[in-house]
């Protein structure tokens, strides 16, 4: 039997589903550039449909709506018609918002999950979630977290190699060395690394940071997603400061291992815009050719996250 919870869950996609089917089809027009962000999140303020996760609080929700339709007035201006939802961390192991709003905008949205590994059966929740077009799983990675990977971790990658999923890593410049020997250990896993690992949230990205990202591209399935600009080096519009890293990860993995995203809301806060990170890529890096942004702006997440 259903639960009352999950019946209005429902109804409220198949409502909003409908209510914007005509809205979409302008969204997914590839005449208005058919980009894909690879990295967004979303959340309701109806938390009686949607609970937050034991230990998160309503102020933690900022800003306090970010839903589909707050979301695609910054991407459709863009030329942006398909994203990748990022699981939000008040949500934590509870996915039905992501994924009621995949079912409602279906097409227009790919998922990247989380599950709790340390459960019995969490593979099992992966297939589940990988019927419903999640191809991807959300890892924190600290340096503490990667270096005590094992058991169930390795399990999870395991399972991911074997039905093509992504293990997608929130890692910190630290914990790179100890995500390379995960990746000598599972060759075969698909790994993006968010944010450019997180180099330069401090300021400019340190020598042996850089180079621990790069030795990354010794993996043929290691990808980078080149986002969240509005927190890494010098914070500002138009971040072409960032370029120099760009370039040299272009270089080393190649534009078919990399990926923008706006990794919304919080690029679109704090008087920073969606129009200008997607700019970035699209407009201010003369060393990309034509193919690379094609890679860059669409193919790459288009290959892991909406095959």
């Amino acid at each position: 039997m259903q639960s009352p919870t999950l019946s209005r869950r429902h109804f409220l996609a198949a409502s909003l589903g409908s209510a914007l089917a005509a809205p979409l089809s302008a969204a997914t027009d590839p005449a208005a550039g058919g980009w894909i962000d690879a990295h967004v999140h979303i959340w309701t303020p109806d938390t009686k449909a949607y609970p937050l996760a034991p230990g998160f609080k309503v102020k933690a929700m900022a800003p306090p709506s970010f839903t589909p339709e707050e979301l695609f007035v910054h991407t459709r201006p863009a030329g942006v018609s398909r994203i990748v939802l990022v699981q939000m961390s008040f949500y934590q192991y509870d996915n039905h918002y992501m994924l009621d709003m995949m079912d409602a905008h279906h097409g227009v949205f790919g998922g990247i999950g989380i599950v709790d590994e340390t459960k019995p059966g969490f593979t099992d929740v992966m297939q589940s979630m990988a019927s419903r077009d999640v191809r991807g799983f959300r890892i924190y990675t600290s340096q503490k977290n990667a270096e005590s990977w094992g058991g169930s971790m390795d399990k999870m990658w395991s399972f991911a190699a074997d039905h093509g999923l992504a293990m997608c890593l929130l890692a910190d410049p630290a914990a790179l060395p100890a995500v390379h020997r995960m990746c000598s250990r599972f060759p075969k896993t698909r790994v993006v690394i968010d944010h450019f690992g997180r180099l330069g949230m401090k300021g400019e990205a340190l020598p042996q940071e850089i180079e621990d990202l790069r030795k990354l591209a010794e993996f043929p399935h290691t990808y980078i997603k080149t986002s969240a600009f509005y927190a890494l080096g010098k914070k500002q519009a138009p971040y072409t400061d960032m370029g120099p890293l760009v370039k040299t990860l272009r270089d080393t993995f190649g534009a078919r291992r990399l990926m923008w995203a706006s990794d919304c809301p919080y690029q679109v806060e704090d008087g920073h815009s969606y129009n200008a990170s997607i700019a970035v890529i699209r407009d201010h890096l003369d060393f990309l050719t034509a193919e690379d942004k094609q890679w860059i702006l669409r193919q790459t997440a288009e290959s892991l996250f909406f095959s």
